[in-house]
């Protein structure tokens, strides 16, 4: 069952100037309910302004966004509702910290929910223990936080507001690949555990290949490819032709298996990739 359905949707900035430029070209297309989906595309292809739109920050200059079944401007008064059911993270989240302490900030979402007293203390804290961001910071003003802590933070003020639908933009920006594989697996867990819609923008091949159902492609605002992994990184050309690649991990066996290596197609983690090797080591150990 879908939760978003998109309709000829299209946004153009500066209409009219000489200075327009058509962001999201006449996008259609369902995300269900449960689903990760993982949006690809080179700078400038209109995944930002595409996610943008999804929870009203964007007003369509054409086309329709519904959610479960309606069109979020049907209201425009009620649009602050939709952002409630649909949550931003922004690339650089910390920048969104802003409150005295850690779990002022934390709060301040369900507080507009109208939640009070333990049930708005168990919300807190339940977010911060999803991103695994330890009580005794909660006290602390936010930005005396570590770089990693001050994301963290951020994104549990987000989830705490219990999203039907979290939209996460380049939420691993800038992080070292520890740091970013421990957020992915922070977002796996959320994820199983609350069963919503994730829409996880990135430059990263290798997370949504990771963590997604299905890949969106984006190229010059146009929907390009709406597929599983496997189907969209078997398109090497294709996409190298909007200036994307396949995971490296992807590439290096390609290469392997075309030196005569017998690796199975379509390999897009490391942890896929382990597995093959192993299972190949322990074919060769009975020989």
């Amino acid at each position: 069952m879908s939760i978003i359905e998109v309709k000829n949707l299209s946004f153009v900035y500066g209409e009219g100037t000489p200075f327009e430029k058509k962001a999201v070209d006449n996008l259609s297309l369902s995300i269900n309910e449960g689903e990760v989906i993982g949006l690809i595309g080179h700078t400038g292809s209109g995944k930002s302004t595409f996610v943008q739109m999804l929870n009203g920050l964007i007003r369509p200059t054409s086309g329709q966004v519904l959610l479960e079944g309606q069109d979020i401007w049907e209201k425009p008064k009620e649009i602050r509702k939709i952002r409630f059911k649909v949550g931003m993270v922004f690339q650089y989240p910390e920048y969104q910290l802003f409150d005295e302490t850690v779990y002022k900030d934390i709060s301040f979402g369900p507080i507009n929910k109208r939640l009070s007293g333990d049930d708005l203390d168990k919300t807190v804290r339940k977010a911060a223990r999803f991103v695994s961001l330890d009580d005794r910071l909660l006290g602390k003003s936010p930005f005396d936080l570590s770089g990693g802590e001050k994301r963290r933070a951020a994104i549990a003020g987000v989830i705490a507001m219990d999203p039907d639908v979290l939209v996460l933009d380049e939420p691993t920006a800038g992080l070292d690949p520890k740091g970013r594989d421990v957020l992915l697996s922070q977002i796996i867990g959320y994820h199983k555990e609350r069963k919503n819609t994730v829409i996880l923008v990135s430059h990263s091949m290798e997370d949504v290949a990771r963590i997604a159902d299905r890949i969106m492609v984006l190229n010059h605002g146009r929907l390009e490819m709406l597929d599983t992994p496997r189907s969209v990184f078997s398109r090497v050309e294709e996409l190298e032709s909007m200036g994307l690649r396949v995971p490296q991990i992807t590439r290096i066996m390609t290469i392997l298996r075309e030196k005569g290596y017998d690796f199975s197609d379509g390999i897009l983690t490391v942890g896929q990739a382990f597995e093959e090797i192993l299972n190949q080591l322990k074919r060769r150990s009975k020989l």
